[in-house]
């Protein structure tokens, strides 16, 4: 049977709509791996020299041991941001006769293959093996390599059952924040020695190798759970039950200024308003408006103008860049009802436009505040802001044209890939990258004020050309069209 759900699973990758796109996301991926892969190579080969020249009083074995713990709590947010459970399509499966234990079984087997499990260990063996030629017991060395393996998995699981937990909450950060953020004051505030406990059990069970029984039985509790959870959801009426809540809805009104593009303007915003994944796209507003705070008080970035650009860009550009990268693939649940009214597509892509223009220029507003550090921040902004309008508008406008995957909108929002492709990873060249490289390289060459002309004149060619440029975009989303209902349709 467990051969038979990876023959599906290879076959569903192959004849999904969105191949094309998933092949050239994964081989991207494929070189992010590989440089992780040789930076964690890289670290297991020269962490006991380095460590040894850095403490040359101290045991490396003993230092890497004490930092586990922060490894550990490191690896949780990581996996909880990033690692989702692999979920195969079990719904067709549950009307025939296969044992819910043996889906579950090999969801929960699947979620140990992911690339983030097998990460450390191209730090961990290369390091044992320096330990060994060192002098340092074989027994004791290959019995820390698999407690460190079998808490790598602790963790995974771990993930999984914070993730479920997150899921029935509307605050989403909660349960990792609770978690992780915990044990750290903990930790931190000598409330309770963590990081020393955790050390000392681990050398305790790499000179008594009995002790890794106790790992094994964690990680069994770990999975038993994740294997309850799993299988209390696997019914066919469970997608079924909704939870039933008053809907607060507003007449929105002052839509109407917009004229036939208001009906559009009023159902994108109950849209973002009601569903958990876009709401993360008005929530997201606050942590672009803060993200100069990272860079503007720090004096080693006042004589650094492409950064000028780049937060520039970001903070005007938050909405359009976060809500937009998913157009249209937000209407993805009703796009064919949609596609069957006798609607314009032009009005239907104007209202979206018009909403993230409506964006920038309030994060422009609400951003002014940042004059406190200078003039030049503040005119930089405009200039981005201009920008964001003029030319990134119509640039995530365009990529939503090659859209190809659906999204649920009541999937938990907090870091969710779904819907995500190579467009999304790609059009950040000419969203970010671009603008910054531009005003940064006029402004080293020429001189400041040119930088913001640059990106200034650039925007306002674009709303010049605005008309011509819609009409381009409205084409190229009619030529996509059927092909996005096809690939809407399909649950991958």
């Amino acid at each position: 049977m467990i051969s038979k759900f990876i023959s599906l699973e290879w076959k569903q990758f192959f004849r999904s709509a969105s191949f094309g796109k998933s092949l050239a996301l994964k081989i991207l991926m494929g070189f992010f791996a590989l440089y992780f892969i040789v930076t964690f190579l890289a670290l297991g080969v020269g962490l006991y020299p380095g460590l040894k020249k850095a403490f040359p009083d101290q045991d490396p074995f003993i230092i890497v041991n004490q930092v586990v713990f922060y490894w550990v709590l490191m690896e949780l947010l990581i996996r909880f941001f990033f690692q989702k459970l692999p979920v195969m399509s079990v719904k067709p499966l549950l009307t025939l006769p296969v044992k819910r234990n043996t889906v579950v079984n090999y969801v929960l087997g699947k979620s140990t293959l992911a690339f983030i499990n097998f990460l450390p260990l191209f730090a961990t063996i290369p390091f044992s093996i320096v330990l060994m030629s060192k002098g340092y017991s074989k027994s004791m060395v290959l019995t820390w390599l698999v407690a460190m393996v079998l808490i790598s998995l602790i963790s995974n699981f771990l993930n999984f059952i914070i993730e479920s937990i997150s899921s029935e909450t509307e605050l989403s950060y909660l349960p990792i924040i609770v978690v992780a953020g915990g044990l750290f004051v903990l930790n931190y505030f000598e409330i309770l020695d963590i990081s020393g406990l955790l050390s000392a059990s681990i050398l305790a069970i790499a000179n008594n190798p009995i002790y890794l029984l106790i790992l094994v039985a964690i990680l069994g509790v770990c999975y038993w759970f994740n294997f309850k959870i799993l299988r209390q959801k696997l019914y066919l009426d469970h997608s079924l039950k909704t939870k039933i809540k008053e809907v607060n809805a507003s007449n929105l009104g002052w839509t109407k200024n917009f004229g036939d593009i208001a009906p559009f303007m009023q159902l994108d915003l109950r849209l973002i308003w009601r569903n958990k994944r876009p709401k993360s796209s008005v929530f997201i507003l606050v942590i672009g408006l803060l993200y100069g705070l990272f860079f503007y008080p720090n004096p080693q970035f006042q004589d650094s103008p492409m950064i000028f650009g780049f937060v520039g860009i970001f903070v005007t550009g938050i909405f359009l860049i976060n809500f937009g990268q998913f157009i249209p693939a937000w209407d993805s649940g009703y796009y064919k009802m949609l596609m069957s009214q006798n609607i314009k597509y032009e009005q239907y892509l104007k209202s979206k436009y018009t909403l993230m223009i409506l964006s920038v220029i309030i994060m422009f507003v609400l951003s002014i505040p940042y004059v406190y550090f200078g003039w030049k921040i503040l005119a930089a902004h405009f200039a981005a802001a201009i920008y964001n309008i003029g030319v990134n508008s119509y640039v995530i406008m365009l990529g939503g044209s090659f859209n190809r995957k659906k999204i649920d909108l009541n999937q938990r929002a907090a870091f969710n890939y779904q819907g995500t492709g190579a467009v999304q990873w790609i059009i950040g060249i000419p969203l970010m990258i671009l603008p910054a490289a531009i005003f940064g390289l006029t402004s080293f060459f020429i001189n400041f004020q040119v930088g913001l002309f640059a990106l200034a004149f650039l925007g306002l060619l674009g709303i010049v050309f605005h008309q011509k440029l819609m009409k381009l975009i409205t084409q190229k989303y009619l030529d996509s069209k059927y092909k996005m209902i096809d690939a809407f349709s399909q649950d991958s």
